[in-house]
């Protein structure tokens, strides 16, 4: 292989951790990517991966190495594209990461989909922590104040959290007038799953006074089961005005102590500062920039 090829499944096994996946991304067997890295290795005269019969980890060269190499595939990928037709409609694979809240994403990219057909999204749907730069990610989809300083980022657009109930559980349980009524109601919680600590509520409190007592009746790691949960009747959830926004104006759900609830939150698109804003991430940002909030405005 030549130097830019080494170079290509270097960042494959590098992202994969392993020769095997490595080799099926590139369409070459695993022998040839071992043969490739050792020719590598051997040219430049350091060892770039620690190697065992279970996992292969990058050495700490092997770690600087990396961050060039993916400067270079992506100035490579950013000369090709000028080098095509101007008109051409944007192509090649996207790997995104984004928050396990289907009903707000999913549409977006269906969209995204049909109007750039030629663009392959590969999305991984969860709410852990993802590291963007080390497993190899285009993009990604997270809530809070971005702080790596290796990432650009957009802001998406705002979210509240809510709590809500259905007409029926309010009916058979009463309606709380204050945050310590919750003490008497089924309360239905988040849990995040890498902690597995429960997202507190954020209910206002006046200085010095305890925390309200919560009873759960359900435990979730994804928002959407507690949200259907709360449309079943089986208490009040906390859940963010994005997701409940169709149900109550329905009538399906009911907001309950709105002026006891005090949340702001945000959606950000983070991706690579060392890597150039190629032609389908350029476009996948703009989309996800003008679509993503545009139908609660003003809400």
């Amino acid at each position: 292989m030549d130097s830019l090829g080494s170079i290509s499944v270097f960042v494959q096994v590098a992202e994969t951790r392993s020769f095997t996946e490595a080799g099926r991304l590139q369409g070459v067997s695993s022998s040839a990517v071992g043969k490739s890295i050792a020719r590598l290795e051997a040219r430049l005269g350091v060892r770039l991966f620690h190697r065992t019969t279970r996992s292969i980890t990058l050495t700490s060269e092997g770690a600087l190495f990396l961050e060039r190499c993916r400067k270079i595939l992506a100035e490579v990928e950013a000369a090709e594209f000028e080098l095509c037709d101007a008109a051409a409609q944007p192509h090649g694979k996207l790997r995104i990461s984004l928050p396990q809240v289907h009903g707000l994403v999913m549409p977006v990219m269906n969209k995204f989909m049909t109007l750039y057909p030629q663009i392959e999204l590969d999305l991984d749907l969860t709410d852990r922590m993802v590291d963007v730069v080390e497993e190899g990610f285009d993009a990604v989809i997270r809530t809070g104040k971005p702080r790596d300083s290796r990432l650009m980022a957009r802001p998406l657009g705002e979210f509240h959290m809510v709590l809500v109930a259905s007409p029926v559980y309010l009916q058979q349980r009463g309606t709380p007038q204050s945050p310590a009524d919750l003490a008497d109601h089924a309360c239905l919680r988040h849990t995040f799953h890498a902690t597995g600590k429960l997202e507190p509520w954020p209910l206002r409190r006046e200085e010095g006074s305890a925390e309200p007592m919560l009873p759960t009746r359900l435990v979730s790691t994804s928002i959407e089961a507690i949200n259907h949960a709360a449309l079943a009747g089986m208490g009040i959830a906390c859940l963010p005005d994005f997701m409940t926004h169709d149900d109550v104006a329905q009538g399906r759900l009911q907001r309950v102590l709105e002026a006891d609830i005090e949340h702001v939150g945000q959606f950000w698109l983070l991706w690579p500062s060392s890597r150039h804003a190629t032609a389908k991430l350029r476009v996948f940002i703009d989309h996800l920039s003008a679509r993503l909030f545009p139908a609660h405005e003003g809400r």
